[in-house]
C-alpha cells in the first residue's frame, strides 16, 4: 500500500512538471484543449496546463530574416539575370499563423521566390540596378496579400544582388567608358573656350599697352630660369616684331621727306641751266669747220695738196 502511494506521488509530481510551461517575452502560447484552440493566445509568463488535456504551441513573435535563393529570369528588355533577395517579416496573429497555414516560414519563402521571378520579368535592367526602391515596394505589395491571411506582417523586402552575364558587363563597361570620354571632351572644350576668351581679353590689353607685352616676356623668362636649366629659351613674340616693323616704317618715312623737297627744288632750277647751256652749244656748232667736199671717184692722178703759204701771201 505504501508503495502505491509512492507511485501516485511520483506520477503527480511528473504531471505537475509536465503541465507547467513558461512563455518567454518574445513568444505567444497557443493552447489546444482536446484539439480545439483557445480564443486568445497566452501572454508571456508561467502557465499551468491541464495534464493530458491541454497542449500548447509556442509562436515566435520576433522579426524573421528569410533569405530568398537566387532566381534566374529575363528582364523586359531581354537580359538574362540572376537575382537574390532577403525578406523581413514577423507574426502578428499567432492563432492564424498556426491554424491557417501548416508552416508559415516555408510558405513565405515560396511566395517570395515566385514574386521575385515575377518582378524580374516586369522590370528592365536599369530598374534592377538603380531603381530598386520601386521594385522593393512592388515586392512588398505582392507578398502582403497572402501574408495578411496567414497572420504575418511584411516589414520589408530588398533585392541583395543582381548577377549579370560577362558579355553584358563588358558592354556596360564600354558604355560607361564612352560616356566618361564624352564628358571629358566636353569639359576640355569648355575649358578651351574660356581660355580663348581670357586670352582675347589679355591680347586686347597688351595691344593697348605695348609695355605689358614686354613685361609678360620678362615674366616668362623668369619662370623658365627658375628651373635652373642649362639652356635658356627666349621666346620672341610676333607682336614685338610687328611693333619694330611699324617703328622702322615710320622712321623711313620721316627721313625721306627733306630729300623729296630738295629734288623738287632742283627740278625747278633745271630749266634755267638748260637755257644757259643752250647758246654755248649753238656757238660751238657754228664754229665747227665745214666738211671737205667729197673726192670725185673719177679723178685720176696724184692727190694735189694746196700750199698753205700761198694763202698767207
Amino acid at each position: 500500500m505504501a508503495a502505491l502511494w509512492v507511485i501516485l506521488a511520483i506520477a503527480a509530481v511528473l504531471g505537475l512538471f509536465s503541465s507547467f510551461r513558461v512563455v518567454k517575452q518574445y513568444e505567444r502560447g497557443v493552447i489546444y484543449r482536446f484539439g480545439r484552440v483557445s480564443s486568445l493566445p497566452k501572454e508571456p509568463g508561467p502557465r499551468m496546463l491541464v495534464p493530458f488535456v491541454d497542449r500548447m504551441t509556442k509562436v515566435n513573435m520576433q522579426v524573421v530574416t528569410l533569405p530568398v535563393p537566387s532566381q534566374d529570369g529575363i528582364t523586359r528588355d531581354n537580359v538574362s539575370v540572376r537575382v537574390d533577395a532577403v525578406l523581413y517579416f514577423r507574426v502578428v496573429d499567432p492563432i492564424r499563423a498556426t491554424v491557417d497555414v501548416q508552416n508559415y516560414e516555408f510558405a513565405m519563402l515560396q511566395v517570395a521566390q515566385t514574386s521575385l521571378r515575377s518582378i524580374i520579368g516586369k522590370s528592365e535592367l536599369d530598374d534592377l540596378l538603380s531603381g530598386r526602391e520601386r521594385l522593393h515596394e512592388g515586392l512588398e505589395l505582392m507578398l502582403s496579400t497572402p501574408a495578411t491571411g496567414w497572420g504575418v506582417h511584411i516589414d520589408r523586402v530588398e533585392i541583395k544582388d543582381v548577377a549579370l552575364p560577362e558579355s553584358m558587363k563588358r558592354s556596360m563597361a564600354r558604355q560607361a567608358e564612352a560616356d566618361r570620354e564624352r564628358r571629358a571632351r566636353i569639359i576640355t572644350a569648355d575649358g578651351e573656350l574660356q581660355a580663348s576668351q581670357k586670352l582675347s581679353e589679355a591680347a586686347r590689353t597688351m595691344d593697348a599697352n605695348p609695355s605689358a607685352l614686354q613685361l609678360r616676356l620678362l615674366q616668362t623668362v623668369v619662370e623658365v630660369a627658375a628651373e635652373k636649366n642649362s639652356t635658356l629659351v627666349m621666346p620672341f613674340p610676333v607682336e614685338m616684331l610687328r611693333f619694330f616693323d611699324r617703328a622702322a616704317a615710320h622712321g623711313a618715312t620721316g627721313a625721306g621727306d627733306p630729300p623729296a623737297e630738295g629734288a623738287k627744288a632742283d627740278g625747278a632750277k633745271a630749266p634755267a641751266t638748260d637755257e644757259l647751256a643752250a647758246p654755248e652749244t649753238q656757238s660751238a656748232v657754228e664754229a665747227a669747220p665745214e666738211e671737205p667736199p667729197a673726192l670725185d671717184q673719177k679723178q685720176t692722178g696724184p692727190l694735189q695738196i694746196p700750199d698753205p703759204r700761198s694763202s698767207e701771201e
